[in-house]
């Protein structure tokens, strides 16, 4: 593969409380704020707390999840006394480090989130961007603390609902498991560790280094699985089985034990082998998701480089 340039990466924004209960981001911003780590060589740094409202009350949202108002449709629709507020601070979010999809937005934006799943350390990517692949590659190899795994999306940039969505680079960090409105300090550790090795991949980019080609592995979303419901009453009849329970990642199989009904029988596993991921997220439940199954991929990285004037 030909070498790949990119203009350097100087203005970069980490953001936090994009979920109000997700505490870790929250407080990785708040360390880099009074540190006042803004600017760090080449680097120029923006903080964010996201959800200031959600973050006061310890909820994932106070109105609409925020993580989901940054589609060009909603961050252009009018504002009017009915708006709920998360739209109103996508909008805000947009024009401090936006506008999404034009020049000047920050190169670089890195939003920071936990899950309640037993995911460990996940990047997650909404494009196949070789930029922040290879700060992927770079994070995975120097990080001991704990696994490092990436899930790859794939949607238009004006159709990603997502707040990493509005940079010319952008990625999430999910970190966990950790339960909402706790503070872990293995988990914060982790989140920081990544920030870090983030901001040092960047200098050494900025600087001139050559990043040679490689290969990752990712894992991309083949389907959502629900609970077990009732017909008549649509609540859930089971729970994840324990079997699966914890085991994020792990290859699923057929036969394998997915779902206990709460009057004790197994419900197993029909499909294609797959590896389940955020396997009973609290945030889910709403969204009437108990786990997604991915299969893995290898993707191929060009070398990088900056670009010469």
């Amino acid at each position: 593969m030909e070498n790949a340039t990119f203009s350097p990466v100087s203005r970069v924004a980490i953001c936090g409380g994009t979920h109000g209960n997700e505490m870790t981001g929250m407080y990785v911003v708040r360390e880099m704020q009074r540190q006042e780590a803004d600017q760090t060589g080449s680097v120029s740094i923006t903080t964010v707390i996201s959800n200031p409202r959600a973050v006061e009350v310890c909820r994932r949202y106070t109105e609409r999840d925020l993580n989901r108002c940054f589609t060009k449709a909603l961050l252009s629709s009018p504002i009017t006394d009915s708006t709920p507020y998360e739209v109103r601070r996508a909008q805000e979010i947009n024009a401090l480090l936006g506008p999404k999809e034009s020049q000047e937005a920050v190169d670089l934006l890195c939003d920071l989130h936990n899950t309640t799943a037993n995911m460990g350390m996940c990047l997650i990517f909404y494009s196949l961007d070789w930029l922040t692949l290879h700060i992927y590659k770079y994070i995975q190899s120097n990080m001991t603390s704990a696994p490092v795994r990436a899930l790859l999306m794939s949607s238009p940039k004006s159709e990603a609902y997502s707040l990493e969505s509005v940079g010319k680079h952008g990625f999430s960090i999910e970190v966990g498991p950790q339960p909402n409105g706790v503070l872990r300090a293995d988990i914060f550790n982790m989140a920081k560790e990544a920030v870090d090795h983030t901001i040092e991949w960047l200098h050494k980019f900025n600087s001139g280094s050559t990043f040679e080609e490689g290969e990752v592995e990712a894992y991309t979303v083949v389907k959502s699985v629900d609970y077990p419901r009732d017909p008549t009453t649509n609540e859930i009849t089971a729970t994840i089985h324990p079997e699966l329970q914890d085991n994020d990642f792990k290859l699923l199989q057929p036969g394998d034990p997915m779902f206990l009904s709460f009057s004790g029988e197994t419900v197993k596993y029909e499909g294609e082998d797959l590896h389940p991921l955020f396997i009973n997220e609290c945030a889910y439940y709403e969204k009437k998701i108990a786990f997604h199954l991915a299969k893995k991929i290898t993707v191929t990285l060009p070398s990088i480089s900056v670009k010469k004037d």
